[in-house]
């Protein structure tokens, strides 16, 4: 059996190549998943479970296996932190039009909405990856917003990789489909490593 970082007889690309591939395939279930758009966290929440599974089991992250992980955690509770996402991403949308119509104090206003809209993803995206957003949202986003806190170089990583994944969709928007699972990666290993 091979390790981490050898081929077997024959294979073209090699394990890590496998595991881009996982998280490519993992976005896109996570994107279409998240379609609905009140099931985003419970998706994004998912794929974070499941692709560090397969980094740390190194158990293949199959389509079959992420709707089954999803489908198991889906509940009510999910649902409504998607509503509240939706309610919170409403209200910063009409706060940055309201900005861009002409509203006193914009140029003060808008840098500091564009920070809250950074550490409010940021937030999200920790406590999607922590375990606790199987059980409990309450509990996830209060332990993630100390550690975004707590642990600014992990927050910035995160953020940078947010923002690198804003910037290749708005390049080229077929790979809005695709993000999810780079960010569920980059959550994790934040979670893990920073």
């Amino acid at each position: 059996m091979a390790t981490a970082t050898q081929r077997e007889p024959g294979e073209l690309f090699g394990p890590r190549f496998a595991l881009f591939a996982d998280v490519l395939a993992v976005g896109l279930a996570t994107a279409a998943a998240s379609l609905p758009l009140v099931t985003a966290p419970a998706a994004m929440s998912t794929a974070c479970a499941v692709l560090d599974r397969r980094v740390r089991q190194d158990a293949p992250a199959t389509a079959g296996g992420y709707l089954r992980a999803l489908r198991a955690r889906l509940r009510t509770g999910d649902l409504l932190a998607g509503a509240g996402m939706l309610a919170g991403g409403a209200l910063l949308l009409f706060n940055a039009l309201a900005a861009g119509a002409g509203l006193p104090g914009a140029v003060v206003f808008r840098p500091a909405l564009l920070a809250v809209s950074g550490l409010l993803t940021v937030v999200l995206l920790l406590a999607c990856a922590r375990p606790e957003s199987a059980t409990s949202w309450r509990a996830a986003l209060r332990s993630a917003a100390y550690d975004a806190v707590r642990r600014p170089r992990a927050s910035v990583v995160l953020l940078l990789a947010v923002a690198t994944a804003a910037v290749c969709a708005w390049a080229y928007p077929p790979l809005l489909f695709l993000v999810p699972g780079p960010l569920a990666i980059a959550a994790r290993a934040t979670e893990h490593h920073l």
